[in-house]
């Protein structure tokens, strides 16, 4: 398999943002629909898959969520034209004989929660990371954030599903580049990283 092009590795890494403002854009159905099929795709331990989604494209839902929000976010979330939440589910495990069906993946998590919390935290962030990938890959921005009340959420979005929690949040749409501030700094490679 050969690179991706400059331009897509600009899209992706480089010129990729957080966005904090978006243009008057909706995001509707389609495009979130499009960025589970690509976020659904990369790996995860096992193929457990613990991300599970809950998607805002009402301004009612978004409301509902803002009011769970702290700081800033509450507006951000309320101006954007979606938001997501990146919930895990502790209880993965029930769906493993379909997801990793060669082997008895399940009996490796039942009776051990704590594997399983672990577990659905770590890899509901990589599907967040990769949902963040594949808005950008569409032609979406994001602006990810953990500044909210997760109990408050949890039990706004998850009551009737006592295996998920929430993860963090995203807003979604088209960024505004006008408001972006300069990048800040980024680690260099001898500062983060050790040759073994």
């Amino acid at each position: 398999m050969n690179p991706i092009d400059d331009a897509s590795l600009d899209r992706l890494f480089r010129e990729g943002r957080t966005f904090n403002h978006y243009l008057d854009t909706p995001v509707g159905e389609d495009e979130i629909r499009a960025i589970w099929d690509l976020m659904k795709m990369p790996p995860t331990s096992t193929n457990q898959s613990p991300a599970r989604m809950v998607w805002c494209l009402s301004q009612e839902a978004k409301d509902k969520l803002a009011d769970c929000a702290t700081g800033s976010n509450p507006d951000k979330i309320r101006a954007a034209p979606a938001a997501v939440i990146i919930g895990m589910d502790v209880d993965f495990h029930e769906n493993l004989p379909q997801l990793f069906p060669h082997v008895d993946a399940k009996s490796w998590f039942d009776g051990n929660t704590e594997l399983r919390e672990a577990s659905a935290f770590r890899n509901s962030s990589l599907q967040g990371a990769y949902l963040i990938l594949a808005a950008r890959a569409l032609g979406l921005d994001t602006g990810a954030m953990s500044g909210f009340d997760q109990g408050a959420v949890d039990k706004a979005f998850f009551a009737d599903q006592p295996g998920v929690r929430s993860n963090f949040i995203a807003t979604i749409g088209y960024g505004d580049r006008s408001t972006l501030h300069p990048r800040n700094p980024r680690l260099a490679f001898e500062q983060a990283n050790r040759i073994a």
